[in-house]
């Protein structure tokens, strides 16, 4: 059922991969619904029919997905590393890039952080006080405005998000082009391009996600 060459590994990952990155781009636009003040109006409607399937079906899709990727880039990392016992005296990275050579530790970085954003945000146990579920706004939705207003008021969180922000960004700049070099779909001529919008999807994505704890910690956003 699940693959056990290294190729069908390197497809499932490539799968996984896209499948969550598709994931992580709906997050950030319905996230920027903060900007016009409907985050609240937007949470509290994804709980209702139908978009409450839409998003527990997703949630599940994305636990699916990070569990296999994370085990079958684990595995192929250990493969890569038995492949190569002995150290060497001088390292030529002649192609790897800084984001390709730290796939793995990206990764699990981006796996604490999704850890913490999961407790901080969607379980809300970080800081009760700030509780959505806990503070209604004037129209009695769990306040999602709010608790994010005051939680990234905290220099220490806005910092945390910043880094996790970050791994995604590293991990993208090399997972995106990577994914598309599996499947087979480029060439030395396309190879360029892929790699160029490899790396503009992720700052983008990048872009999107920082600039929302940002802008509270500079008082844009209120």
């Amino acid at each position: 059922m699940f693959p056990t060459s290294t190729v069908g590994r390197k497809i499932l990952m490539a799968l996984t991969g896209q499948l969550m990155v598709f994931y992580v781009i709906a997050h950030v636009i319905g996230n920027s619904t903060i900007y016009a003040g409907a985050i609240n109006a937007y949470a509290e409607g994804l709980h209702h029919w139908p978009f409450v399937i839409v998003l527990w079906s997703s949630r599940f899709l994305l636990l699916i997905s990070l569990i296999l990727h994370a085990w079958y880039g684990v595995i192929l990392w250990l493969e890569n590393r038995r492949s190569k016992p002995l150290g060497y005296a001088v390292t030529l990275n002649v192609s790897a890039t800084f984001a390709g050579r730290n796939m793995i530790w990206t990764g699990i970085v981006i796996g604490i952080f999704l850890a913490f954003h999961i407790i901080h945000f969607t379980l809300q146990f970080i800081d009760p006080s700030t509780a959505a579920i806990r503070n209604p706004d004037t129209l009695n939705r769990p306040d999602v405005l709010m608790m994010m207003v005051r939680s990234f008021q905290n220099p220490g969180l806005v910092f945390i998000y910043l880094a996790g922000v970050a791994s995604v960004l590293l991990h993208l700049m090399h997972g995106i082009q990577s994914s598309f070099q599996t499947w087979g779909i480029n060439n030395d001529r396309t190879l360029p391009m892929f790699i160029k919008a490899g790396l503009a999807a992720a700052a983008i994505l990048f872009l999107g996600y920082a600039a929302i704890p940002i802008s509270i910690a500079a008082g844009i956003v209120k």
